[in-house]
């Protein structure tokens, strides 16, 4: 790591001060500036919830697989923050960060004199991914993945060939709003006249928000359930398969290795994208792209096994419908297993909810916390717990290596640590090197 890219990355990241700022102005500022990059790329962009980052990887691992070069824009980062912008699943070069860096910081400067004031990090972020995209790289397709919400955030600049919504949840109340329905209204921004929308939400009143928006800018609405469908959902030698329905094709015993069935739920959304990039955008994607490309997909700290001997899993879920996801995974595939957790949380997450589902799981719950500005404190996430088996220990690490020692005495015992992305970033690291 050079010294030039720790300047500029340093730059970037004392850029958090300014915090989130609603609006597009400093965005189409900056783009404006740049030649707007942003109009020379073909892209998808992804808002939702939950399942943002699985359904992005799934396709992108297919149109690879097919042969194409696929740009990607996700967050937050789990090894190391270049791969928040990556190229086939390759991060941003340190050199082309600091080249895309030198380009835009005097824009950036120039930017806070104006009344739009001073851009946020992410939204520079935003830039420098687009501006590297378009003008060093120019991948065949490129994949936005939103940051908050959607109307007013930052990637929601383009216009791009098709609009995915994965699921609506109640994650970011702060920001977007306390109800379904104003969650969805946020989300529903980034969908644009005339441009496909698909979506994975179930929960009614948000579907019928995405449904009046998409009919108001006559966009067509691909819905799991309706339009597509997934259905024989088992587990079978520790994969999910399952069989994909569209209006357009069929597609039986498929596999993908990543657990859980909200898992095929976000197989089942890429899957409706790239058959709409083939029948519409003449995408060359065959049948053994697709089944090729599923299976290898995979998507760090989601449900991923770091070690086999004790098991121990990590699971990036940080919201009442990602604990959810994570408890039905858990029984689906250890029903006769009893459950350790180390759970450290963002305090500004649904924690009550989240606490009452994880006591349910747990067999012992053990809280902590780590060196995060935003992190709960381990003695107020003990305190929500009713668990009559409970524990907190300030240092993540010992209480990582405790548990490693207790339940290496006992066959039937699993560690799950979770709760926060963040702290799933620092805990794979951790457990990686031992």
């Amino acid at each position: 790591m050079t010294a030039e890219f720790n300047e500029a990355t340093q730059w970037l990241h004392n850029r958090l001060r300014f915090g989130i700022k609603p609006g597009l102005e400093r965005m189409n500022y900056m783009l404006s500036k740049l030649g707007h990059p942003e109009r020379r790329l073909k892209t998808i962009h992804v808002a939702g919830t939950n399942g943002k980052g699985s359904t992005v990887t799934f396709m992108r691992h297919v149109l690879q697989e097919a042969g194409y070069v696929v740009g990607t824009f996700t967050s937050p980062y789990i090894d190391c923050f270049n791969e928040r912008i990556s190229v086939n699943g390759v991060p941003i070069s340190d050199e082309d960060f600091v080249e895309v860096v030198k380009k835009v910081k005097p824009i950036v400067e120039k930017c806070e004199q104006t009344e739009y004031g001073a851009p946020t990090e992410f939204e520079v972020l935003t830039v420098i991914a687009i501006e590297y995209f378009a003008n060093i790289v120019g991948p065949d397709i490129t994949i936005m993945e939103t940051g908050l919400g959607g109307k007013f955030d930052s990637t929601n600049v383009s216009y791009p060939l098709l609009t995915i919504i994965t699921n609506i949840g109640r994650d970011h109340i702060d920001v977007l709003g306390n109800t379904i329905t104003e969650i969805a209204e946020e989300k529903a921004g980034i969908i644009k006249s005339g441009v496909p929308v698909i979506t994975a939400t179930e929960i009614e009143e948000a579907l019928q928000v995405i449904a009046n928006t998409a009919k108001g800018k006559f966009a067509k609405l691909y819905r799991l359930g309706e339009e597509f469908t997934y259905s024989n959902v088992s587990i079978e030698n520790g994969k999910e398969k399952f069989t994909f329905q569209s209006y357009f094709k069929k597609y039986e015993d498929l596999e993908i290795t990543m657990k859980g069935e909200h898992q095929v739920k976000n197989a089942a959304t890429a899957l409706m994208a790239l058959e709409y990039l083939r029948l519409y955008f003449s995408f060359i994607i065959e049948e053994e792209h697709i089944r090729k490309g599923l299976l290898e997909a995979t998507w760090k700290g989601r449900f991923e096994q770091v070690s086999e001997q004790p098991p121990i899993f990590i699971d990036g879920a940080h919201n009442p419908e990602g604990i959810k996801a994570l408890e039905q995974t858990i029984r689906r595939y250890f029903p006769d297993k009893k459950i350790h957790l180390i759970v450290s949380a963002m305090k500004d997450k649904l924690l009550d909810e989240m606490i009452e589902k994880l006591d349910k799981i747990a067999e012992k719950i053990t809280f902590t916390q780590f060196d995060y500005p935003r992190c709960a404190q381990a003695g107020d996430l003990w305190n929500l717990s009713t668990s009559n088996n409970k524990g907190k220990e300030e240092n993540w690490q010992n209480a990582i290596e405790k548990e490693i020692e207790e339940i290496s005495k006992q066959e039937d015992r699993i560690l799950i640590i979770t709760g926060s992305l963040y702290f799933i970033s620092e805990v794979r690291k951790f457990l990686l090197q031992k």
